[in-house]
């Protein structure tokens, strides 16, 4: 364990300082809600939150005693490793628990129902009956949207809507339904799978009535005052659509008249807004009751919010470093044909260049009780960030009032192919817009925004 590390660090998913063990039950709850969910560290000799080092009096003892308690207090068995650190004449002792591949472990004497935890933040949750089945899904390397719908037949899926939708990829056969695993065999039969229907199925809320996105605008920066508000009741895929229509339709900042057209700017980043809100339908927990996603705009922030925390082994910190873990097979295997996810771990790590590259903060993610949230904040906090080639394109704009693409490509050498696309970017993060009467026009210019 690298102590120093551990002491500069506040108490979060994977931390926890005790100053002593006094009180064994919370001790207990922590070790089982690590081991649980992503794994961590449990610091004896600390008190918190002032990470004063106090110190251990008689570490022997100490590890002794938790080494006994954690074997004859959690199910089934764990064997956390313990070791005693010296720090400037003093000792800790530090319980280091790893993600645990025989979860769901929980406190022997409150059973399974009342005794199983995982974590949240620095804080343990006591686990209800759906995380429970998700942890054993995830031991048995299952998701639950692969699991079969035995009191239906494949002809609860749309085949018409499943065929819409790839089609601008493919065509769409029968027997591409099984490949897809939008059907699977039960007991000889084929049924549609949870994933089939919450995709194609042509009853699908009434089966998942929580499968749908609640949306809102909110005046200020709080839910004090809503002054607009929508159900996006579409299958996910146009669901995607909608929402992100949604939320650009509330978050413009600013419109520019040219010469011939109005030019809006939104205050957040498109890429950014899309990733978020594939990744909020795709790893949804659809098991969960009463929790739709939620896409709320602020004046100031986007909260992109979907039921379920996050698949179990992972942090947030292992998001950011482009980790993943898909929570819906079905769902993630359709999108990623279809183009939605483009490559598997890479959404985060696209929604925070996209948001550095714009001149704002990073996206905030959270888990808020038995929820994952991406917060996009829309207030710069300094200027957009342009590559070379970029500054160049926007430097000779401005500085010659205006350029053609034909002009743009002779100064940066370039393709005109090449510069198309780099122009288009430049006009979606709205540093540059086009004046001229149609995407035809000859003397159509590119001019900067002010």
């Amino acid at each position: 364990m690298d102590l120093s590390d551990l002491l500069a660090r506040n108490e979060g998913k994977t931390l926890e300082f005790k100053r002593d063990l006094s009180s064994p039950a919370p001790v207990l709850r922590t070790v089982v809600a690590f081991a649980n969910t992503a794994g961590g560290t449990l610091l004896f000799g600390v008190e918190d939150p002032t990470r004063n080092v106090v110190g251990v009096a008689d570490p022997l003892a100490l590890v002794e005693r938790l080494t006994n308690l954690v074997s004859d207090s959690i199910e089934p068995q764990l064997v956390p490793e313990i070791e005693i650190l010296p720090w400037r004449k003093k000792y800790l002792v530090g319980v280091e628990v790893h993600p645990s591949p025989s979860r769901p472990h929980f406190v022997t004497r409150d059973g399974v129902a009342g005794g199983t935890y995982v974590r949240v933040g620095s804080t343990n949750r006591r686990a209800d009956d759906e995380l429970i089945a998700e942890m054993r899904r995830s031991v048995r390397g299952e998701s639950f949207d692969e699991q079969p719908i035995p009191e239906l037949n494949s002809e609860a899926l749309d085949f018409r809507v499943a065929s819409e939708s790839f089609a601008p990829v493919r065509k769409l056969r029968p027997n591409d339904l099984a490949k897809l695993r939008l059907v699977t065999v039960y007991q000889g039969r084929t049924v549609p799978t949870v994933g089939g229907i919450l995709l194609f199925g042509k009853d699908r809320e009434q089966l998942f009535p929580d499968a749908w996105i609640q949306a809102g605008r909110f005046d200020g920066t709080n839910k004090s005052r809503i002054t607009d508000r929508a159900e996006i009741h579409s299958d996910p895929l146009h669901a995607v659509q909608d929402a992100i229509a949604y939320v650009q339709k509330h978050s413009m900042f600013e419109a520019e008249i040219g010469s011939v057209k109005r030019v809006d700017r939104w205050s957040v980043p498109a890429v950014a807004l899309r990733e978020a809100i594939i990744n909020a339908v795709a790893h949804a927990d659809y098991a969960q009751r009463g929790a739709p996603i939620r896409v709320s705009v602020f004046d100031d922030r986007v909260e992109v919010e979907n039921p379920g925390l996050l698949p179990f082994g992972l942090t947030i910190d292992d998001l950011e470093r482009g980790v993943s873990k898909l929570r819906n097979r079905v769902i993630g295997r359709v999108f990623h044909e279809l183009g939605l996810i483009e490559q598997w771990g890479s959404g985060v790590q696209r929604m925070i260049s996209a948001c550095r590259d714009a001149g704002l903060a990073p996206p905030t993610l959270e888990e808020l009780g038995h929820r994952f949230r991406v917060t996009l904040h829309t207030q710069p906090i300094g200027p957009a960030a342009l590559d070379p080639v970029d500054q160049t394109i926007l430097n000779a704009i401005t500085e010659r009032g205006g350029l053609t693409t034909a002009q743009v490509a002779a100064t940066i050498a370039l393709t005109t192919r090449t510069t198309r696309t780099r122009l288009a970017k430049l006009k979606d993060r709205g540093l540059i817009h086009e004046i001229g009467s149609s995407p035809n026009d000859p003397t159509r210019r590119y001019i900067a925004s002010k």
